[in-house]
């Protein structure tokens, strides 16, 4: 009988770094290489396809490199990933952003052109037989793309926000809110000294879940989310009120990165990136100095930021990135593709990846949030998933 076919599986990251990713990362390799399969890490996301000139030996090692056990060992002891990532969307790059030899081969000088094309014959070159994306739904629609070229991907999610459509959870969650849960405890000694009021920003451009499930956690006394435009005249009076009955006389509010004030619009600046978005970020200074304005009490402003996404994984990630990892190389040794790794009422699933782009994943603001005290509502737990949404 002859020996079945070796099969090459090429493996990426793209977008936000999250801990988690290079425990899911090492055991795609380990798992894979038992399995009889080859393994190519794609460097920087997406970039590394789009980059890739199969004419020009001096890209080769820039954009892929063969992965084995020896190279990954130790990598699941760190945060990060070891690919590297990129915002990269090789279905909509402007033209001169391209590299310069695709300049020359497409002719094309519109805004944004799309080199799917030339990712697909680079996947032949590299004789990749089928494709695990990690990311969050930006990275993986253009994974959807693919399969839609009838290209086989298996997708895998990850995003501290939480926000992929159709799973309950992604890699990096569990540990930004650990991360934003600890910063808070911090930062009520300053504010507490001070007596002042804390107005803490968090990562979440459409979700909130962070906002909320973070200032749930913690204890804090008002949380701004995404989902429900607020107004700062109200929020102005509940934190006060909130200081008064603290012995300490301080206060902490949380806010999404994503959030507005009612009438105005999310705090966006440069240029759009190649999937449509805009930089956030500044809503909490913002906030602070209206707040500062209203009140005349002093502001303490803290935007966590990429502290959320820093450091080693918690034993959550290791253990949603180490199963997805191992469902993904199940699916693949099956030939069962075009699907997307998930949870669901706490149980490891698959879903068909085009899910990714058949909706939006935000805070069931009826169930979970008092939409009038700007705080969050957890009255009743059971029969929810772990992590409410």
């Amino acid at each position: 009988m002859a020996e079945k076919a070796k099969k090459t599986i090429g493996i990426l990251t793209g977008g936000g770094d999250v801990p988690g990713l290079n425990p899911c990362i090492k055991k795609l390799v380990y798992r894979g290489i038992d399995e009889g399969c080859r393994i190519i890490g794609i460097r920087r996301g997406w970039a590394g396809l789009l980059e890739l000139n199969p004419d020009d030996p001096s890209t080769f090692d820039k954009c892929y490199m063969e992965l084995t056990k020896a190279m990954v060992r130790t990598i699941d002891r760190t945060g990060g990933t070891f690919l590297h990532t990129s915002r990269t969307n090789p279905g909509a790059t402007r033209f001169s952003e391209a590299p310069d030899f695709l300049k020359d081969r497409f002719k094309d000088e519109s805004e944004k052109v799309d080199f799917t094309e030339h990712v697909l014959n680079n996947l032949e070159f590299l004789k990749i037989d089928l494709l695990i994306p990690i990311g969050g739904d930006d990275t993986l629609s253009y994974g959807v793309r693919l399969h839609e070229e009838n290209f086989p991907v298996i997708a895998i999610p990850k995003t501290m926000d939480n926000d992929v459509f159709g799973t309950d959870y992604c890699i990096g969650f569990s540990t930004a809110v650990t991360r934003s849960v600890n910063f808070i405890h911090a930062l009520r000694t300053s504010t507490g000294s001070h007596e002042r009021i804390a107005v803490i920003e968090l990562f979440g451009r459409n979700c909130g879940e962070t906002s909320l499930i973070a200032a749930y956690l913690a204890g804090v006394d008002r949380a701004i989310i995404s989902e429900v435009p607020f107004e700062p005249e109200k929020l102005a009076e509940l934190i006060m009120e909130d200081k008064r009955n603290n012995p300490s006389n301080y206060a902490m509010l949380t806010i999404s990165e994503g959030a507005r004030i009612l009438g105005g619009k999310v705090m966006e600046y440069g240029e759009e990136d190649a999937y449509g978005h805009k930089k956030l970020g500044g809503i909490g200074m913002i906030t602070g100095e209206i707040l500062r304005k209203l009140t005349g009490e002093g502001i303490i402003y803290q935007q966590l930021s990429y502290l959320m996404r820093s450091g080693s994984p918690d034993s959550l990630d290791l253990m949603v990135g180490v199963n997805y990892a191992n469902m993904a190389i199940d699916l693949a040794l099956r030939d069962n593709t075009g699907r997307m790794v998930a949870l669901s009422n706490g149980t490891y699933t698959d879903m068909p990846i085009s899910i990714v782009v058949s909706g939006q994943k935000r805070v069931d603001v009826h169930e979970l949030y008092d939409v009038e005290e700007y705080r969050p509502k957890v009255r009743h737990v059971s029969g929810k998933p772990m992590f409410l949404y």
